[in-house]
């Protein structure tokens, strides 16, 4: 290599560390027209370049991870760089990776109690593996060190929903114990290209296994934080769904206990790539989403993806240490109730406990029935107390001295009991901005009881949902009048405009029922710091491809980034601002092709063989993330 090359070389070098550049595709640093415009001033802006939505003039677009996006950098000499986006997946689940040992495992592969297979008689007695990859968090371990990794070792955990079905079509949510995997990727210190070197499976079984999980963030001490959604009633004895899952889990139907499950699960990543697992059941028993712990390293925010879900709040006791602390849920004071509404929030204080207290009462065969009664019909008992649940109407009672167990393990019905306003429905993820001392929630359907009257929150919509925004603050008090020892508490909520979806009347042209061109049902939300920018993936049932979008939050602009696979849900989002001098945008995928009547009729038999075709059968989905190639503009 001369000189002048290295030079060149050096110059990108430092141009890329010091830039909000995404990963670059191999071989950049031969573009001499690029290396020949490198600039050392200081980055101005950094916007997105918007794509159409595909269309059916384009079917194997629609039916793919799809981007015709770009990344435009602006500099203060006024020079710019376009880099175009594109899609790198690690993998499509059920394909064999490799496990850092020689040999393979399947990707988003299930095990039960003991770490055996589990495997599927409908389909051949084939190991089963999720089509839902879900939340995700990138990250590194100071003195890592794994065989096969000859740039940088980062790590990313990935976690699996569920699986839609097995083999014969029969369905399979919430019937197997959810995985959880850290894959070891070999981060090239030339490009930022990340490849997977090792992919393990964490081993779940001192927790008991794991339910539904779903959205996940990046603690800011490095751990995963998961979470278990839509936790199973205690109240009902013969759900099959749960006891399916027991004996998928157990070989027992009867063994697993409701009251373990609808907690949140924390993964701290070992220097070898393994990863080790905790829960903690002091942080509400509700169906957790996407957390997000602010700054303090103690508060956090959580959405409840629920109908009757609440904003719920947890303050632990000592920073980095989720093991104990207070849980509070919000209360809104509607003072608009125009679309999707704004309220100011103040908090009632359910309760404060440890981990290990909690737990010894789930490990000791609490009922729900030793808490409070429940009944699901009128009892006509003016000592019970009307709220809703699951969307539904149940009339309960605490039994004496049970505050503490109902506030950590019937979080949902004693949080209305004591006046929360648990009306919100499907609020999921969470993040926070920094500099501007906001947070942000997707709510992902606005309907229901959101829109009916029946409790304090009473707005228009729409049913497509919006990302509402959150003032943060100190200085607050609970309903108790004592006071909330945190700077970043959530006093206000309200949806700006371009975040607010928009219902369609009649459906369009490929039967979109919500407006196609704003977001529709936003679910992952990620905010980047250093890229001014709010990152929305939608869960729609109103659009027939669900978007990823960008949207800066100093200008309002808007911008469709990347198209899922009709059908599928956008997951596993994750804004990274620097991993070693780059800058990520982790996406997943889940369940292509999950069609939909009426919203997919029209386009369900030109790309359901393109969707079986890329995915497996529609068995597989995608685990990856976002990359970009410079081009001088």
């Amino acid at each position: 290599m001369t000189q002048s090359v290295d030079n060149t070389r050096r110059r990108m070098l430092g141009f890329m560390a010091g830039a909000p550049l995404l990963p670059l595709a191999g071989g950049i640093f031969t573009s001499k027209a690029f290396a020949d415009n490198i600039t050392d001033s200081p980055l101005a802006s950094v916007s997105f370049v918007p794509m159409a939505a595909p269309s059916l003039s384009n079917p194997a677009a629609m039916a793919t991870t799809y981007i015709n996006s770009a990344m435009q950098l602006k500099f203060e000499d006024g020079s710019s760089r376009l880099v175009k986006l594109d899609y790198h997946p690690f993998f499509i689940s059920g394909d064999k990776v490799p496990d850092g040992q020689g040999g393979t495992v399947v990707a988003g592969g299930y095990y039960d109690i003991n770490n055996r297979p589990i495997n599927d008689p409908t389909a051949g007695n084939r190991q089963f593996f999720s089509d839902c990859p879900d939340g995700s968090s990138l990250l590194t371990v100071e003195g890592a060190n794994v065989p096969g990794v000859y740039g940088k070792p980062v790590f990313a955990v990935v976690q699996f929903e569920y699986t839609s079905r097995d083999g014969g079509g029969n369905d399979m949510y919430g019937r197997l114990p959810s995985p959880i995997a850290v894959l070891t990727l070999d981060q090239n210190q030339e490009t930022g290209e990340l490849k997977l070197v090792k992919y393990h499976n964490v081993d779940t079984s001192s927790v008991g296994g794991l339910w539904i999980t779903c959205g996940a963030s990046l603690s800011p001490w490095g751990t995963h934080l998961s979470s278990e959604e839509y936790e199973p009633d205690a109240s009902k004895m013969d759900d099959k769904r749960f006891k399916a899952y027991s004996k998928n889990l157990f070989g027992d139907e009867n063994k697993a206990t409701p009251y373990n499950y609808g907690h949140l699960p924390e993964v701290t990543v070992n220097k070898d790539g393994t990863g080790s697992i905790t829960k903690h059941y002091c942080m509400g028993r509700i169906s957790h989403e996407l957390v997000q712990v602010m700054p303090d390293e103690r508060t956090v925010i959580m959405g409840d993806d629920a109908t009757n879900g609440g904003l719920f709040m947890f303050i632990a006791d000592k920073p980095r240490d989720l093991s104990s602390g207070k849980l509070y849920v919000g209360k809104w004071h509607q003072t608009s109730n125009e679309g999707p509404g704004a309220g100011d929030i103040s908090w009632i204080k359910l309760g404060e406990a440890n981990s290990d207290e909690i737990k010894r009462l789930v490990d000791a065969g609490i009922k729900s029935s030793d808490i409070m009664e429940i009944h699901h019909k009128d009892p006509k008992d003016p000592s019970f107390t009307k709220i809703g649940y699951g969307g539904k109407p149940n009339w309960v009672k605490l039994k004496p001295g049970m505050e503490k167990e109902a506030a950590f393990l019937e979080t949902h019905r004693y949080a209305a009991l004591v006046g929360g306003s648990l009306g919100f429905t499907k609020m999921e993820g969470t993040t926070v901005n920094i500099k501007d001392k906001k947070a942000y929630s997707a709510m992902s359907y606005i309907y229901k009881t959101m829109t009916d009257g029946s409790n304090d929150i009473h707005v228009q919509g729409p049913k497509a949902g919006a990302v509402y925004e959150h003032k943060l603050t100190g200085g607050q008090t609970d309903s108790d009048g004592n006071s909330i020892d945190s700077e970043w508490v959530s006093v206000h909520m309200h949806a700006p405009f371009n975040l607010t979806g928009e219902d369609l009347k009649t459906a369009d042209a490929i039967g979109n029922t919500a407006h196609a061109d704003r977001i529709a049902n936003p679910d992952n939300i990620k905010y980047s710091e250093k890229l001014r920018t709010l990152f929305i993936g939608e869960d729609s049932g109103n659009h027939v491809n669900n978007f990823l979008w960008a949207y800066n939050v100093d200008s309002g602009d808007l911008s469709r980034i990347m198209s899922c696979p009709a059908g599928a849900e956008s997951t596993g989002l994750h804004a990274v601002d620097e991993i070693n001098g780059w800058t990520y945008i982790m996406s997943n995928m889940q369940h292509p092709g999950d069609w939909e009547s009426p919203l997919h009729d029209k386009v369900k038999d030109v790309l359901d063989p393109y969707v079986r075709a890329n995915y497996k059968d529609r068995y597989g989905a995608a685990v990856g993330y976002i990359t970009g190639i410079p081009k001088v503009s």
